[in-house]
């Protein structure tokens, strides 16, 4: 299966153009540094691009200072990682291992030149993904998460961290590894804890600190002006990203949980044209953020609109959960959807405790060697049976319906019935959930005949009854009788994307009767950069 970047041990490396290199000499400044010194620390800002022209550049340990790869950078290599292209900070402590002079380019002015000289960008972002790729197969981060097992709140930022492909290391609470980095920080060695090298422990965390400390929600002025504000961060709203930025608007892209959206929870992609192999909706969307990023595009995560507003002149105003406020000449609506809180006693009690709405590789650590239970019968749902039946012992895929033929591909559903590993309840629903602290089980009643059954599980995923995002809109846009966007001749407007109100776009799954699939939201996404160029630059 495809990955977000190539495997860095394997990859054959391409140095620098004897041009690039000039570029970089032209744009930058040398720079010198003695065998010691220490060039870069966890949670600097990545803002400038550094080229070796001699010497020897290690990976160092943040927690002891020694020697943490194997392999170093040398003579035509460069430092950096995928942080560089948004702004945000370092995650590796960067030592010379030997006296060393580099070509320092500051950040603004190298994307510049990666504009210019695409052969020189396609060769940075390259490396710069297999890096991130490396320390995500190892969880190799000075992130290191104390007790994810054991706690709801170190757990969220696992959750949050693995979904937005943040690399992050996990120590079993009470392990001597938890111990020494407990040590190292001078903490308690029996409390779980979020920690970021030996200077940082963070305290009550939260996704919105942990991406602040990381740098990936970038500080953005009060009532900062955009050409236009994509609310939205799956499929449609990155793609709009990547295009708007292509064609040279001031784009903010704005998503409250991760980068991926709903897509961003299946575990395996096998439809999605140029993917024969198949590829997770979290890594596909990833590589269109890498792209949006490229071009220039700025996303704010992990931020929630809770009210829209239109200001005098016609442009929008954007509010944040956080009181914060961004302006835009148009936006974008590519909210898509969420799964609805279904009516089942304790349900709330036990999120994030086993019962959960994405299953990725966090989510499949949580089930490994027990039943896993899921609620729906769409893609995926289907999607979800198949990757969680690696780790766990069986999966209940429990559907209310008689069969899965109106709702899920063919090519899954066959796999599901084929599957000794996976059972299909049909014409089923989970009545009851059971357990002290954490889920230990469920019970299902058959509604034909009101028999029920208990299953033995810690995981249940809930993978139905979407519901569009539409309540922050403010009654500025018409909606259909479900809460879907109304656009195109439904509301007179000759665009397809065009909704009741002019400057106001909407793409991908919450736009009333779209095709609900990746590929079709990614389609929805690109084509309607043309009209919002076209608003913007005729609104001045």
């Amino acid at each position: 299966m495809e990955s977000i970047g190539a495997d860095l041990r394997a990859m054959q490396r391409t140095p620098l153009h004897a041009s690039h290199v000039e570029a970089l000499r032209a744009a930058g400044t040398e720079k010198s540094y003695p065998a010691g010194t220490i060039m870069a620390r966890p949670g600097d800002p990545a803002d400038k691009f550094t080229y070796v022209e001699e010497g020897e550049i290690e990976v160092i340990n943040p927690y002891t200072d020694e020697r943490h790869l194997p392999s170093s950078l040398g003579p035509t290599q460069f430092m950096g990682e995928i942080a560089f292209l948004s702004g945000g900070t370092v995650s590796m402590a960067m030592r010379a291992a030997q006296d060393t002079r580099v070509i320092e380019v500051p950040r603004e002015a190298m994307l510049s030149l990666m504009a210019q000289i695409p052969e020189m960008s396609d060769i940075v972002i390259t490396v710069f993904a297999a890096r991130r790729r490396r320390q995500l197969d190892e969880r190799d981060s000075t992130l290191q998460l104390i007790g994810e097992d054991e706690d709801v709140g170190v757990r969220r930022i696992a959750e949050f961290a693995s979904r937005n492909r943040i690399p992050y290391g996990s120590l079993r609470l009470g392990s001597p590894e938890a111990a020494a980095a407990a040590q190292a920080c001078a903490i308690a060695p029996t409390q779980p804890a979020v920690i970021f090298g030996r200077d940082t422990v963070v305290t009550d965390p939260t996704p919105d600190k942990i991406a602040h400390l990381l740098g990936v929600n970038r500080d953005l002025l009060h009532d900062e002006a955009f050409d236009v504000l994509i609310v939205g961060g799956g499929p449609a709203g990155v793609a709009a990203g990547v295009y708007a930025g292509s064609e040279g608007l001031r784009a903010l892209v704005i998503e409250d949980i991760a980068i991926g959206g709903q897509a961003g929870t299946s575990s395996r992609i096998e439809n999605y044209m140029g993917f024969p192999t198949g590829i997770s909706g979290g890594d596909l969307v990833w590589r269109g953020e890498v792209q949006a990023m490229k071009f220039g595009t700025r996303f704010a995560l992990p931020r929630r609109v809770v009210a829209l507003e239109e200001l005098e002149g016609g442009a929008f105003c954007a509010t944040f959960d956080n009181g914060q406020r961004v302006r835009g000449k148009a936006v974008i609506v590519a909210a898509g959807v969420q799964y609805r809180r279904l009516p089942i006693p304790r349900l709330a009690e036990f999120e994030g405790a086993g019962v959960y709405y994405a299953a990725t590789e966090i989510e499949a650590r949580y089930c490994k060697g027990t039943e896993a239970v899921i609620i729906g019968g769409g893609n995926s749902a289907g999607q979800a049976a198949m990757y969680l039946n690696r780790s766990a012992h069986c999966v209940h895929v429990v559907v209310r319906g008689p069969s899965l033929a109106a709702s899920m591909s063919s090519y899954l559903s066959s796999r599901l019935e084929a599957d000794p590993a996976v059972d299909v309840a049909y014409n089923a629903e989970v009545v009851a959930l059971h357990g002290g602290t954490h889920l230990e089980g469920v019970t299902l009643r058959d509604a034909k005949t009101g028999t029920t059954r208990e299953i033995a599980t810690r995981a249940l995923f809930i993978m139905v009854g979407a519901a569009p995002n539409t309540d922050w809109l403010s009654g500025l846009v018409a909606l259909d009788d479900k809460g879907y966007v109304l656009t195109g001749p439904a509301v007179g407007a000759a665009s397809p994307y065009a909704t009741s109100h002019p400057g106001i776009f909407a793409v991908g799954d919450i736009r009333s009767g779209s095709v609900k699939r990746v590929a079709s939201a990614v389609g929805e996404g690109s084509v309607v950069v043309s009209k919002v160029w076209d608003y913007v630059n005729s609104a001045g």
